[in-house]
């Protein structure tokens, strides 16, 4: 049962029945006054605030402003003000102060009538009235089901309050009306954070309710959501802490025990119980919400033939309201028209799915077929879920994926699939629900599925589709001929769409024209159930009316490997200008050999693709011409990065030790715009390096690697980072490069370091100093040392990395980096703390920042104040670093650096618990577990070891023992010397 927040007693005035006639009733000077009481008692003449005098002349006013335009007599404001202890003067007193706000206050608001006073306002003039309209206009907003609007409405009205409400007014009648406030308030809060769990936020939803229970222990109801918010995010153990605490505080401080509406969400924890899992009452979203997806791709106006698959497959869909799922598989060979077939059926059906239709191309064709788990981090996104609640495995995501979808009507459309290993974590299984799925194999081996073999078009249906895009004159004049076309298409709807696309852009040609074209050296296309070999005598035909200049771009560009080109990398790949690279793709996309991604970008059907490289492997000549290609892709890409980093890090030597290019990259007018191009050119990036490990171009795709280090901090390209650097590595060393070799070690140590694993991080490291003979590289002489600094104080070994951050400190200063230099003083400074020399610490991480600001470095200065707040704290210094870590906290957020953001969670928790403020501790530890951490899942840990002893301070005994057996866990896993700490803290817990 849903406590539903209780409008504080309010009465409105008999005078005017609609807010139109409350307002237009008023003169124009009380239309313009404005009054708040959520907070301080302040009134306003326009954007004039006016003085409202004394606490107890505030007080008046508040009495006034509260009876929402009744009058009051002096009696009951005298009783108001003083309670049962009025002043001898009490009368003439309220009548001193009245007269006072009367001559601040517009003419007509402070009124004297019947014996006493009241104020007239207009609608909406005072706050308190604001925020009761906006509840209840949420409350009919989710009563409708518009949760989203109904929580962007309680947000609005939780926004009104500005502190303390009545602050600083003396009085009995404040004294009560404060009270009513503030549980109203907190009412409120209890609403909304009921809608954010209904929504799926309960992630979120921890830290803001983890600091609420500290805050209002004995409040039941908070416990309740705290608990339904951690059993959602798959912290069972800590849920049932939470009850437990509860039990034992209520028989403690009132003797009681906990409400039947808390114990019953104990028992159903207990059990397991599935419906638990997602909310009690789905949210339905406004159409323009992303939790109703509607993904699917426009379908073919001449959409033709295929009558009885559209009816077969429609019925199929019709009846899934009943079925557990119903899932249809399209088998056939590449262009037969599965997907046209597939999005046509899914377009008729889609009324039979009112939440949505979800889409996606696997690429199970390519050499780098989807991932699983990143289609269904894409689709939980699409349905409205958080990416901080996003789960990283594929067994959580795909479980959370079934949950979402329980109680929904979605359709999937699963086009382009490898096979059924692909595809099953992707199904829905849930009632009601239905899959799509086509693929270039029958899919034998997917339980329950409804197999469709698509085969080609028969002769009437393919004649039907030619005519549609020809021209109905144009065929009927040459019958014979266009029978004569189809039938050299082998009936394969690709390959008429091809034909048919070049035949209608070029009305010089006849249809016998194009017939004989087709006849010359094309009876391979009689032998169709060849399988590939069809898809490729297709394509051919589109290839071989291309003009020259053309069929180089469409050879050229299939080169790579990303998803997709930008217009500025297709012109590099082309050696083109950008217009003329642009008229040619976009002649291309007109025969449908390319198809237009998005305004400037362009990609291949990956059977196209395979078909393009084929011909840039025959044709292309000098064969030199395809590794030129790709070269210049490389640059391109390269020398963007490095000015991206270079705006980023000005005066790091990075950029002056890379690779020379002989392109120039793109100009980028400000950081964020650069920042912009590198993660939306990650994916592209990634696929280059890792296409570009020979000899001739090792050095330049290691050194994107290092150019492009941004997209290894930000989490979301993090695994595929560390993928292509592994890559990198290995090449490099199958090459015998050494100079390659060290600084892809390097990278791949930095990546190790940021994902916990210092071990292996040492590892890299070291070989990386191994391999860096004299003369050597300036760059790995520098960076290997400040890592090895950096896995040596993470495992404890001060001494050592003391040892290593002074010779990094020295090499960068040898090579003139000072933003390097400031790194490695600031790395040095978490060591010395931990050895006990914080004054040193603080004046090393004092150089850093000064080196920081000199560059005019806002970004790596956010490292340095975290550093800076990290020693601070150790001197007891606590607000000086909380504010040296706030900003590097807000640096961090600005930047999109999500893992550093929550590293900094973590430390401003460490902060607050040594300054004794435990429920604030326990709500940033809450935001780091939420946002993700350098560190992995060792920093993990030691976030939960924070978490616990904050929580044990808030005497939450019970769910500070989940945290720390969780803790242990890791540690234990990983042989970390950490968990004697945290075996130390649970033994009282043990005995007790």
């Amino acid at each position: 049962m849903v406590d539903v927040p209780r409008v504080p007693e309010q009465r409105r005035p008999a005078s005017g029945n609609t807010p139109e006639e409350r307002t237009e009733g008023h003169p124009p000077e009380v239309r313009a006054s404005r009054f708040s009481v959520l907070g301080p008692v302040r009134a306003w003449h326009g954007s004039e605030q006016l003085s409202t005098g004394s606490p107890q002349q505030r007080a008046l006013l508040a009495a006034l402003l509260l009876r929402d335009g009744r009058t009051a007599t002096a009696s009951e404001l005298i009783d108001a003000l003083w309670g049962e202890e009025p002043p001898s003067q009490a009368l003439a007193a309220v009548r001193t102060y009245a007269s006072r706000l009367r001559k601040v206050l517009p003419p007509g608001v402070l009124v004297s009538e019947s014996g006493g006073y009241a104020v007239r306002i207009a609608e909406g003039a005072l706050d308190l009235a604001a925020a009761e309209d906006l509840w209840s206009s949420a409350e009919k907003a989710r009563g409708t089901g518009d949760l989203c609007q109904a929580r962007a409405l309680v947000n609005q009205a939780l926004d009104l309050w500005d502190g303390e409400p009545l602050a600083g007014v003396p009085g009995p009648y404040a004294d009560t009306q404060r009270a009513r406030l503030d549980e109203w308030r907190l009412q409120l809060v209890e609403s909304r954070l009921d809608m954010d769990l209904e929504q799926g936020c309960h992630a979120e939803s921890v830290s803001e309710l983890t600091a609420l229970t500290a805050a209002h222990p004995l409040r039941e109801r908070l416990r309740e959501l705290l608990m339904l918010a951690l059993y959602r995010s798959g912290r069972q153990a800590e849920a049932l802490a939470v009850y437990a605490d509860t039990r034992r505080l209520l028989a403690d401080e009132l003797g009681v025990d906990p409400r039947p509406g808390l114990k019953e969400l104990q028992h159903r924890i207990l059990q397991a119980d599935p419906a638990l899992a997602e909310p009690s009452a789905p949210a339905q979203e406004p159409t323009s919400s992303p939790v109703r997806p509607a993904q699917l791709p426009a379908t073919v106006p001449d959409f033709t033939g295929r009558a009885s698959f559209v009816d077969e497959l429609s019925d199929i869909l019709s009846t899934a309201e009943g079925r557990v799922m119903a899932v249809s598989a399209l088998a056939g060979i590449g262009g037969v028209g599965k997907t046209t077939l597939a999005v046509h059926v899914a377009h008729v059906a889609r009324t039979h799915f009112p939440d949505g239709q979800l889409y996606v191309d696997l690429q199970g064709a390519g050499a780098r077929a989807a991932e699983p788990e990143t289609v269904l981090g894409a689709f939980l996104r699409a349905l409205g879920t958080a990416d901080s609640a996003i789960p990283d495995s594929l067994e959580e995501r795909a479980a959370l994926y079934r949950s979402v979808l329980d109680g929904r009507r979605v359709l999937v459309l699963l086009d382009n699939a490898r096979d059924a290993a692909q595809v099953r974590p992707l199904l829905p299984g849930m009632e009601g629900c239905a899959a799509l799925v086509t693929s270039r194999v029958r899919m034998v081996d997917l339980a329950g599925a409804h197999l469709v073999d698509l085969d080609v078009m028969s002769p009437e249906e393919a004649l039907l589709l030619f005519t549609r895009i020809v021209g109905e004159e144009r065929v009927t004049a040459e019958r014979e001929a266009a029978l004569d076309v189809v039938a050299a298409c082998g009936f394969l709807p690709l390959a008429i769409r091809i034909a048919a696309s070049r035949l209608a852009a070029r009305r010089t040609w006849t249809v016998s024209t194009l017939a004989a074209k087709l006849a010359d050296e094309r009876r391979r296309l009689d032998e169709l159930q060849a399988g590939d070999l069809a898809v490729k005598a297709t394509f051919e035909l589109g290839y071989g009316q291309l003009e020259p200049a053309q069929a180089r771009a469409f050879r050229l560009l299939g080169l790579a490997d990303g998803p997709d080109l930008s217009l500025a990398a297709a012109a590099a790949v082309l050696d083109l200008p950008p217009d003329e690279t642009e008229d040619v793709l976009e002649s291309l996309v007109d025969t449908s050999l390319v198809e237009s991604a998005a305004p400037g970008r362009y990609r291949y059907h990956d059977l196209v693709r395979l078909y393009a490289r084929a011909c840039a492997e025959r044709d292309e000549q000098p064969p030199s011409e395809r590794e030129a290609a790709m070269s210049r892709l490389l640059d391109f890409y390269l020398a963007s990065a490095a000015r991206v980093y270079a705006i980023e890090r000005p005066g790091d030597r990075t950029v002056d030790h890379l690779a020379v290019t002989e392109r120039v990259g793109l100009d980028f007018s400000d950081g964020t715009k650069a920042l912009d191009w590198l993660h939306s050119e990650a994916a592209c990036i990634l696929a280059c390096v890792q296409q570009s490990l020979g000899p001739r171009t090792l050095r330049r795709a290691v050194d994107l690697l290092l150019a492009s280090k941004d997209l290894a901090e930000s989490g979301a390209s993090s695994l595929r980072y560390e993928s292509a650097t592994c890559a990198a590595r290995d090449a490099a060393a199958a090459l015998g490069d050494a100079h390659a070799e060290g600084r892809a070690r390097v990278t791949l140590a930095q990546v190790h370091n940021n994902a916990g694993r210092f071990e292996q991080a040492g590892v890299e490291a070291e070989r990386a100093t191994a391999l860096d003979r004299h003369p050597g590289d300036p760059w790995t002489r520098s960076n290997a040392p400040n890592e090895l600094g950096i896995v040596a104080n993470c495992l404890n070994r001060p001494a050592a990395s003391e040892a290593h951050l002074l010779q990094a400190v020295d090499a960068f200063r040898a090579d003139d980096n000072r933003p390097g230099e400031a790194s490695a003083l600031c790395n040095l400074s978490r060591v010395l703390v931990a050895l006990g020399r914080t004054s040193t610490a603080i004046d090393l991480v004092r150089q850093g920042i000064a080196i920081y600001d000199d560059l005019g470095l806002t970004f790596r200065l956010a490292n340095a104040r975290y550093a800076l707040g990290i020693a601070l704290s150790h001197t007891g210094r606590h607000q000086e670093a909380l504010d040296e870590l706030t900003e590097a906290l807000q640096v961090f957020r600005e930047n999109r650096q999500r893992l550093w953001e929550g590293t900094t969670h973590y430390r401003i928790a460490q902060v607050h618990l040594l300054a004794g403020r435990s429920a604030q501790a326990a709500q940033h530890a809450e935001q780091a577990l939420t946002t993700g951490f350098i560190g992995g899942d060792w920093m993990r840990a030691n976030v939960l070891v924070l978490l616990g002893k904050s929580l044990d301070s808030l005497g939450q005994l019970d769910r500070a023992r989940a945290c720390w057996q969780e803790a242990l866990g890791i540690h234990d896993k990983a042989h970390a010397p950490e968990a004697d700490e945290v075996r130390q803290l649970l033994a009282p817990l043990a005995a007790a």
